[in-house]
């Protein structure tokens, strides 16, 4: 069993940045950030395999937000910048132990964080 343990979010104002952090206690073949706004679904936002480092990204974040790992910490990070309102949500790491890793596909995902909360205004 790999834990995740989220860090990072906040409030920030429209145009601002976070980086937000996840931790796993164990192997994982490729991790993502996914994220849930108020009455709205849980969405995926980026993908990393730990491997070859091969990033992916939602269309809503192309271009602001940047995916990366230390692969020596077990962590990955997500770079927010250019932050909007509309990014407000609760946003979670998940980790997949291998196969397809795909934003679309959230069931892949066998290990999920607690969340941590961003939060941005206009």
């Amino acid at each position: 069993q790999v834990q995740l343990v989220e860090s990072g979010g906040g409030s920030v104002q429209a145009g601002g940045s976070l980086r937000l952090s996840c931790v796993a206690s164990g192997y994982t073949y490729c991790m993502a950030w996914f994220r849930q706004a108020p009455g709205k679904e849980r969405e995926g936002v980026a993908r990393i395999y730990s491997g070859s480092g091969n990033t992916y990204y939602a269309d809503s974040v192309k271009g602001r937000f940047t995916v990366s790992q230390d692969n020596a910490k077990n962590t990955v990070y997500l770079q927010m910048n250019s932050l909007k309102p509309e990014d407000t949500a609760m946003y979670y790491c998940a980790a997949s132990r291998g196969g397809i890793c795909a934003l679309s596909r959230q069931s892949g995902y066998n290990y999920w964080g607690q969340g941590t909360q961003v939060t941005v205004s206009s």
